[in-house]
């Protein structure tokens, strides 16, 4: 196989130098370099094979090496598999879809100082990746891109440096992969600023090789030291501090470059807090210390907990050194606390559910990247909480998980919300209870007059699952004069007691039995949305189940249907037989009597069952009181509904759907047709109580082309 070239022209490491060092996966990373050579990247940008080589430094299983030449540059999210998984494997294949949706990311604009929308997009980012191994294929290839950036027209430069600096390379250091992190930074600056980038290094005065090997020497000199004062199980790191870091402390301390003591750092790592003390009298035994810069935030840690020693000394030819000594648990606090460096760095509030994800990952890194397991499920739970979308302009929108279309319109503006009449997710329009996905894109379709429905308040629906959007469209109903109110609340009562086949009822009974004194004050709670139909429903069955404390009640015999339960009394008589009558199927909370058959008991109907209207005579006496008993019934009770609609196709199948959601039985179902396109479906269906009934009938009512369900009698 031919060697790969770079933009430019210049010669990089051939696949097939880059397969032989990775045995394990030769073959796939020769076929899938072929790929690569197939469809190389256009101008400047990056080949996979030096994005690939790029994280072969960080370590990452071969896994990832595959994927990263797989995943080129400006690939359109809905791009085919291509025979991935077949050719490559699942892993490969998952990897390199999600690869190639971050590369072909183009949707964030960073402005300076806003922190916010930039954290969005980078926790969006986290989410949206299946598999986080992903999110290193994207950053290396970012660190590329700008390798490759010189070249590049000015204002090009400039947008990749300003995206890098606000969303890239605060990834890179919240995943704790801080050597692709100081060259992004360092690379940015440099085409942002470039005199200052200049001036920062001239005034360094030598190479960052020289610099590492000044570290170098410091450092074996200070292990020497330690040694010879009889310490212990310790260890010394350190390397020269990168040249946007450098300016970073410039601006923020508002010093020149010669007045930073801490250019060059070192850390000394040991087991116990008394060696943290004989650490630092070795160092100030040695080497000079300079004035005002030994802090000793062991004695007085930082208010978030960190813990550690800082000073300053006059290294080997007159350099200053900053040396930092802790414990290894205080730097683990430090790393993976709420110390935690990124939190230092980026100036973000603590959550300590993403800290404890990070940590995760960073363990994961650490340890070479080969837990496929933890890889695949950490995007999923990372922010498993939490939905990300886009509007139309670009922006990202954050919300909670099983947030709809009509949540997403309030939370882009109320009167949006107010307006909102339809929505448009990822081109396809889609019913605003749609449960939005992390990376869909949304349009939100609104109307001139703001005009909520009512509807968007019953929970049972799914039109808004966010408390903000409930609020603000309740807030739109009180505002609205009394009298409507109250007009929109009769509406409301009469549909509901319409539904439960309870329109006889007292309505200043139900609104005594609700708490408040005037039916109009009812109506106009209800008008206001403060009451829900549930409450109505749960109201309507105590009213229609008859209280005699006077009579003498005896439980029936226990039978062994759920409708013959012992939920019913029979007053005045012996131990009895009773059954539920098939005409009109009573359920607890209706208004009831019994009917003495000949050698079956007792059978109860409704008190408006048109069998029992119709009887006469001395057939009269053959009636007898019954109620249901004061305990909450147990199992599950017939009801006929009635459901009249225009007819479509997979009516039925809707209707029946929607029952079974709501953990409704459906035991009987027949579809008639009226005068077409008319049709009524009648069905039989088993309930626990009138408050599930009532869910049931207002979810049928949703249902397209439905325009009446109720129950039948």
């Amino acid at each position: 196989m031919n060697d790969a070239v770079q933009p430019g022209g210049t010669p990089v490491v051939g696949v097939t130098a880059f397969a032989a060092r990775h045995p394990e996966a030769a073959d796939r990373i020769e076929r899938a370099g072929a790929a690569m050579a197939a469809n190389p990247p256009a101008g400047r940008w990056p080949t996979g094979l030096e994005v690939a080589e790029l994280l072969e430094e960080l370590g990452v299983d071969s896994d990832t090496l595959v994927a990263a030449l797989l995943s080129p540059p400006e690939v359109a999210t809905t791009a085919p598999d291509d025979g991935l998984e077949t050719e490559y494997g699942a892993t490969v294949a998952r990897l390199a879809r999600n690869a190639r949706w971050l590369n072909a990311f183009r949707e964030f604009t960073p402005t300076t100082g806003e922190r916010e929308p930039a954290e969005r997009l980078r926790r969006m980012i986290l989410a949206l990746a299946e598999d986080v191994r992903a999110v290193l294929i994207r950053l290396a290839y970012r660190t590329c891109r700008l390798r490759n950036l010189g070249g590049e027209g000015r204002e090009e430069r400039r947008r990749v440096a300003r995206e890098t600096l606000e969303l890239y390379a605060p990834l890179a250091n919240r995943l704790g992969v801080s050597r692709l992190k100081w060259e992004m930074e360092d690379l940015a600056f440099r085409y942002l600023d470039p005199e200052a980038y200049k001036r920062i290094a001239n005034g360094l005065a030598e190479r960052r090789a020289d610099r590492e090997r000044f570290i170098e020497t410091f450092m074996e000199q200070l292990r020497v030291a330690l040694e010879e004062d009889g310490l212990r199980d310790f260890t010394v790191k350190g390397r020269p501090k990168h040249i946007y870091s450098i300016w970073r402390k410039m601006e923020r301390k508002h010093v020149d470059l010669d007045e930073l003591f801490d250019v060059h750092a070192v850390r000394v790592f040991v087991d116990r807090v008394q060696d943290c003390y004989t650490a630092l009298g070795t160092v100030h035994g040695r080497w000079a210390h300079i004035p005002k810069e030994f802090d000793d935030y062991i004695a007085n840690p930082k208010e978030n907990g960190y813990q550690s020693l800082h000073t300053a000394v006059i290294g080997p030819d007159g350099k200053p050194v900053e040396v930092q000594i802790r414990t290894w648990a205080m730097d683990a606090h430090a790393e993976r606390g709420v110390a935690a460096h990124w939190l230092y760095k980026e100036g973000s509030t603590e959550d300590e559910r993403l800290q404890q994800s990070v940590n995760a990952l960073r363990s994961l890194l650490e340890a070479g990247g080969g837990d496929d397991a933890f890889g695949e499920t950490f995007g999923r739970e990372l922010f498993a909480d939490r939905v990300f979308v886009f509007t139309p302009k670009g922006e990202v929108i954050d919300l909670p998980q099983g947030a709809t279309a009509l949540d997403f319109a309030f939370s882009v503006h109320t009167q949006i919300g107010y307006r909102c009449r339809g929505a448009r997710v990822n081109g396809r329009i889609v019913p605003l209870t749609y449960q939005l996905r992390n990376g869909d894109h949304v349009e939100v379709l609104t109307t001139r007059e703001a005009r909520p429905s009512r509807d968007w308040l019953n929970q049972d629906l799914g039109y808004l699952r966010t408390s903000r959007a409930r609020a603000k469209v309740r807030a739109w109903f009180n505002q609205r004069d009394h009298a409507q109110h109250v007009e929109d609340g009769r509406a409301l009562l009469e549909r509901e007691l319409k539904r439960l086949h309870a329109r006889d009822l007292s309505q200043d009974r139900l609104a005594r039995e609700l708490g408040y004194d005037r039916c109009n004050d009812l109506l106009a709670a209800l008008g206001r949305n403060e009451v829900s139909s549930s409450r109505v429903a749960g109201a309507v069955q105590t009213l229609m189940r008859p209280r005699t404390e006077d009579e003498t009640a005896i439980t029936h015999r226990p039978a062994r249907t759920a409708n013959e339960s012992e939920a019913l009394r029979v007053s005045g008589m012996g131990d009895l037989m009773t059954r539920t009558a098939n005409c009109c199927k009573p359920v607890p909370g209706d208004e009831v009597i019994g009917y003495i058959t000949r050698g079956r008991g007792v059978t109860v109907h409704r008190r408006d069952c048109h069998n029992i209207l119709r009887i006469e005579g001395e057939e009269r006496d053959r009636l007898i009181e019954v109620e249901w008993g004061a305990a909450e019934p147990q199992g599950r009770w017939s009801v006929d509904i009635v459901v009249d609609a225009f007819d479509r196709p997979g009516l039925l199948r809707d209707a029946t759907r929607v029952l079974a959601e709501d953990d409704v039985n459906v035991t009987r179902a027949e579809m008639h047709m009226k005068r077409p396109p008319a049709a009524r479906i009648e069905l039989t269906v088993q309930i626990r109580d009138m408050a599930q009934l009532d869910r049931a009938l207002q979810r049928l009512q949703q249902l397209p082309n439905v325009f009446d369900a109720v129950r039948n009698g």
